[in-house]
């Protein structure tokens, strides 16, 4: 979900693609438990870290990664055999077969053309619509997205549940509180009733404002965002991946704050809560021109 060109990830190589689906067969998310190994981290030829746990994950090409398991966050739950797939769309469902999660897309004016009477009639429940972003120039400029207002109004009228999005370059808490200001200002007039949310996130083959930003920095930018949102009344959400949650943002500190989780694989990978799932960048929806962004919403459950 990058800066307005949301680039799209280069294809995965036949090589990387093996070594993900390798990786993917140790996979299990069970209680707080991720793909865990037990014992010493590769990276510490001490032993003197025997009992500490690590997850390995892949990223979208195809790349493998481990990290050290934080103990005491709150940890995935889901029973990914109660995921099912019906017509393009994911759905997490209830012990006894009833579908108790929501199915939604993320817009911003790249989706040019929608009909959302159209995409509400195709089952889609919800839309996380972005407000904006701050440019990756040393200004910073903030910047409404050209389709936030059509966007809102559309997605409203035709009934479904909103939510919001704004895509940070922030480098000071001062500059997360401008930027959540700036989302506040917008949406008040209208009913949002799905969460506001902190998109923070690596910019590929570009350089950026926040190239070099420490972890603790990073986190703090969340926190600021997301106090001032719930201030106001609002939920939020801060928008991350694997990758990112692992080894950008300092996870523990960031425990009572929902994640919305960007994952393109068969199954999440995070062993760690989240509440919702971007789980492709690529999704078909009738009334949507060209490709877009789909989740899922475990909360109904």
């Amino acid at each position: 979900m990058l800066d307005g060109s949301k680039a799209a990830y280069r294809r995965r190589c036949l090589e990387g693609a093996i070594v993900l689906a390798a990786a993917l067969l140790l996979y299990v998310c069970s209680g707080a438990d991720g793909r865990m190994n037990g014992g010493r981290a590769a990276s510490d030829p001490s032993g003197k870290d025997e009992d500490k746990r690590t997850y390995t994950f892949v990223d979208v090409e195809g790349a493998v990664y481990e990290a050290d398991y934080l103990e005491g966050l709150p940890g995935c739950s889901y029973e990914y055999e109660r995921l099912k797939e019906k017509e393009g769309y994911k759905y997490y469902t209830g012990k006894d077969g009833t579908v108790v999660s929501r199915a939604g897309i993320d817009v911003s004016e790249y989706q040019q053309s929608v009909d959302w009477g159209q995409v509400r009639e195709a089952g889609i429940e919800f839309a996380m619509i972005r407000v904006g972003y701050r440019g990756y120039g040393s200004s910073g400029k903030l910047v409404e997205d050209k389709l936030f207002r059509a966007h809102m109004d559309g997605a409203l009228g035709a009934g479904l549940e909103v939510g919001v999005y704004f895509f940070s370059q922030a480098v000071s808490e001062e500059e997360a509180l401008e930027e959540a200001r700036f989302v506040l200002e917008r949406i008040r007039e209208y009913e949002i009733t799905y969460p506001v949310a902190f998109d923070t996130e690596e910019i590929k083959d570009d350089e950026s404002r926040t190239d070099g930003l420490s972890r603790e920095q990073f986190t703090d930018n969340c926190i600021a965002f997301c106090d001032s949102v719930e201030e106001a009344g609002y939920d939020s959400l801060i928008y991350a991946n694997m990758k990112w949650m692992a080894f950008t943002l300092e996870l523990e500190r960031l425990a009572d704050y929902d994640k919305w989780y960007a994952d393109y694989e068969s199954v999440p990978q995070c062993p760690y809560a989240f509440s919702m799932w971007q789980y492709s960048e690529s999704g078909t929806v009738p009334g949507v021109e060209g490709s877009v962004d789909l989740n899922i919403d475990f909360e109904n459950d």
